[in-house]
Formats: structure tokens, C-alpha cells, sequence
């Protein structure tokens, strides 16, 4: 029974108790490479900042979230989010039920191949992709300028 040969791929030569003879000719040496100096060495790291104690930043923190400007951003949000999912959901939940309780109205032809179902699959993407911008203008327009002049308040009392 012949032994099996194993290849190691990092020597790229057969392993194991057959020898294998290679017809290939020999290769020439390839030069040493040349000695490059060494870099030299780099400047010492500058010291850490002084560490803030956990509670110094825990109060910032719970003062920064009970202050006025945290909450104003928070009903910013709240008042375009929460309205905004509530229709995408309710506008998904009617393309549902139309598909399910309507198959008639939904196969129902408006252009060549093109019916409700079609379109209103068509319009779900549309709407995606409109209330995605909706909300990153609402965002910038409305609450990105008030956190971040929070965030640097909150950075300088850390400080």
C-alpha cells in the first residue's frame, strides 16, 4: 500500500517518506537582500488626559438629560418618528391586507403588464426611500445643530 504524500503549503514541497525527484532545472540564488538602517526611534506618545471619575461623569450626564435643550431635542425626535413609523407600518399593513382580502383589485391591469399590485409594491420602495430622506432633513434642519452645542457642553464640563 502506497503512503499518501502531504503537501505543506508554506515549505511548497511535498512532506512525508517518498521523495519525489524534480526534471525542473535548477534555479539561480537569488541575492540577500540589502541591508535598509534603521528609522530612527519615534518621539516618546504624549501623556493620557487626567482620567474623569465615573461619578463626575454620570452626574454630567444625568444633568445634561434633565436639562431642557435634552428634552426639546428629545421631543424633536419623538414628535417625526413616531408619527412617521405609524404611517409606514399602517401604509405596509394596507398594502397586506389589499394583497390578501383583494387579489381582484389587485390584479386589476393599468398599463400593459403593469397592475395595482405592481404599483403599490412599487410605491412601498418609493415611500422607503422618501421617508428616509424625510427624516434625515428633519434631523439636520431640526435637532443636529441643538446636540451637538449639547455635546460640546457635556465635553467641556468633562474637562
Amino acid at each position: 500500500m502506497a503512503q499518501q504524500e502531504r503537501f505543506d503549503w508554506w515549505v511548497a514541497k511535498p512532506v512525508g517518506r517518498a521523495v519525489v525527484r524534480s526534471t525542473a532545472k535548477a534555479r539561480p540564488a537569488v541575492p540577500a537582500p540589502r541591508a535598509v538602517a534603521a528609522p530612527p526611534p519615534a518621539a516618546p506618545p504624549p501623556p493620557p488626559p487626567a482620567p474623569v471619575s465615573t461619578t463626575d461623569a454620570a452626574e454630567v450626564y444625568r444633568t445634561v438629560q434633565a436639562s431642557a435643550a435634552f428634552q426639546e431635542i428629545r421631543r424633536s425626535y419623538r414628535g417625526f418618528v413616531f408619527p412617521a413609523s405609524a404611517a409606514f407600518l399602517g401604509w405596509y399593513l394596507l398594502y397586506l391586507a389589499a394583497q390578501t382580502s383583494a387579489p381582484e383589485l389587485m390584479r386589476y391591469r393599468l398599463a400593459g403588464p403593469l397592475n395595482v399590485a405592481w404599483l403599490a409594491g412599487l410605491l412601498q420602495f418609493a415611500s422607503t426611500f422618501l421617508l428616509t430622506w424625510l427624516y434625515a432633513r428633519n434631523a439636520r434642519t431640526k435637532r443636529d445643530r441643538a446636540a451637538l452645542g449639547l455635546r460640546w457642553d457635556t465635553q467641556d464640563q468633562l474637562r
